[in-house]
């Protein structure tokens, strides 16, 4: 597997990962997939901000030929007030047929060294049900520790759904001022 920078040649692969997600399950509360043209805007605008967004391709395919992706994953700022201008928000999602062979795993952590990089210093996760032990077991094995449950929030086949809230401490955390 390379974990590699997204470009807009992988937003169809990259929507039908989601898509997936989308109609299955409760890990996002989106309920109308984005399409392909969607999804190239949404990379465009993260990457646009000098965060990252990147993708997992099977490594036989390299560099060259059909760039089977697995997975994706991408940081944002966590809201867009200034004041929330060191703290992150990831996403990951992973194709069906691979999960629980750590490609979620390597995306976060490839995120979480970026997301660093470039300043943060907190990184929140924003898990869609709290019976998502997936992605909740995953943030945990990366340091994240549960932040608090938002009971209810959203709505999705038919029932409540949880946000479970875990978060992480990047680099100096909140040891240290950042730079003014």
């Amino acid at each position: 597997m390379i974990l590699r920078d997204a470009t807009a040649a992988d937003a169809p692969a990259i929507a039908a990962i989601y898509a997936h997600h989308v109609r299955t399950g409760t890990g996002t509360f989106e309920e109308v997939p984005p399409d392909a043209a969607d999804v190239a805007i949404r990379i465009a605008r993260i990457q646009g901000h000098g965060w990252a967004w990147l993708v997992a391709v099977d490594e036989k395919d390299g560099d060259e030929g059909s760039h089977e992706v697995l997975g994706y994953g991408y940081f944002a700022q966590y809201r867009d007030r200034s004041a929330y201008r060191f703290t992150a928000e990831d996403s990951v999602y992973v194709r069906p047929d691979v999960n629980g062979q750590g490609v979620g795993k390597a995306i976060v952590a490839a995120l979480l060294a970026r997301a660093e990089a470039v300043g943060f210093r907190q990184m929140v996760a924003v898990i869609g049900d709290s019976e998502n032990v997936g992605s909740i077991g995953l943030h945990v094995s990366l340091g994240f520790r549960h932040a608090g449950t938002l009971k209810a929030t959203g709505y999705k086949f038919g029932r409540w759904v949880d946000v479970v809230n875990m978060q992480k401490s990047l680099g100096e955390g909140d040891r240290t001022l950042p730079p003014a």
